[in-house]
């Protein structure tokens, strides 16, 4: 198979050949056709993650190994299936649930396979999406995107269960209790179509770019918030009509977790989702005295994929503006992200679409 892959940290991806895995077991082979570019596709080009305080995290230490195929927003069509698969067949289109650990642990049988403390995510720690073919290692990872846009499907794998993990931890709220998001990229965009499809009215989006926080309005935030410079917390507190009681960081950088920390009422909750980097130095007091959550939420699991597509297929949930690149030019499509030009989601469109 081909794949376009990270040889070298922060060098240009190359296309290299590889052996085309036969499935074993349980395995499921598939011959990728789309594939989304994802902000993390970046930290692992980078090869690390910043901690804050000087302190940096390198993602070898944690068993990234090189050379890898990145991307984990994968669809692909069903080429071969091991001895143990069943389920599905040849031919088939299905969306790769990513987020695989080691599949026996307590975690994984109850499909909360980001869970588990094994991971070998796909385009992480295996080789993922910006290779011809990809193997899911159990057909309970393959999810069905019926008449969906297969490009847009391939979002929901990570974009998409990402942001729908996060809202399902600040819900339920009423409809019209402001509900912040930090961020209005690929992330921020999507947020608001799942908060709108679960009949969500208040959605205030907070973003730097005076561009992508118009794409926001457009997209059905009820109103945004310019994220830089001084006094953010009070144009948060202002848009809301008061302190607001859920914050969700997409960004999720020592600023940004900072003004969104502050700006919480009490028993307020901030769901951090981003990887940005940095730190956050939280008053300890406040936090008895004020009743807050500080959490983390890491992608989703299968079972939030599924309910994810079924709300996309029963029209609710309008689609993340995407725009298709062939799968050739993935190292060009990963420096726009970089280079902070795009608006919505990139995905790779590999030549088996």
């Amino acid at each position: 198979m081909r794949a376009w892959a990270v040889v070298e940290n922060e060098a240009p991806l190359q296309e290299i050949e590889l052996p085309t895995p036969e499935p074993t077991g349980t395995q499921v082979l598939l011959e990728t056709t789309y594939c989304g570019v994802c902000h993390s596709d970046l930290h692992i080009w980078e090869g690390r993650y910043d901690l804050g305080g000087g302190k940096v995290m390198n993602l070898r230490d944690r068993g990234l190994t090189l050379p890898i195929a990145m991307g984990h927003e994968i669809v692909g069509r069903v080429v071969k299936l091991g001895p143990d698969a069943t389920g599905v067949k040849p031919g088939d289109i299905r969306i790769v649930f990513p987020w695989v650990g080691c599949g026996t642990c307590s975690a994984c049988l109850a499909e909360e396979d980001n869970m588990c403390l094994a991971p070998k995510s796909l385009g992480v720690y295996q080789h993922g999406g910006y290779a011809t073919h990809v193997v899911a290692p159990h057909p309970r990872h393959l999810v069905d995107p019926g008449t969906l846009d297969p490009a847009v499907a391939a979002t929901y794998a990570c974009s998409g269960i990402t942001v729908y993990s996060a809202i399902k931890k600040v819900m339920p709220l009423p409809p019209d209790e402001p509900v912040v998001v930090v961020g209005a990229g690929g992330l921020g965009l999507n947020a608001i179509a799942v908060l709108k499809a679960l009949h969500h009215r208040n959605i205030v989006v907070v973003d730097i770019s005076a561009e992508k926080r118009a794409a926001a309005e457009k997209a059905g935030a009820s109103k945004t918030v310019d994220g830089s410079g001084e006094g953010v917390t009070r144009r948060i507190i202002e848009a809301c009509g008061g302190q607001p009681i859920a914050v969700i960081d997409l960004v999720n950088g020592t600023a940004s977790a900072r003004f969104a920390f502050d700006s919480l009422r009490k028993g307020g909750k901030l769901v951090q989702v981003g990887l940005f980097g940095g730190e956050l130095a939280l008053p300890l007091p406040l936090m008895a005295i004020r009743a807050l959550t500080v959490q983390g939420s890491y992608v989703g699991n299968p079972k939030e994929l599924r309910e994810l597509v079924q709300l996309a297929q029963q029209g609710d949930l309008q689609p993340l503006p995407v725009t298709t690149v062939p799968q050739h030019q993935a190292n060009e499509a990963l420096m726009r992200l970089r280079d902070g030009k795009v608006t919505g989601r990139l995905v790779l469109k590999a030549e088996a679409a």
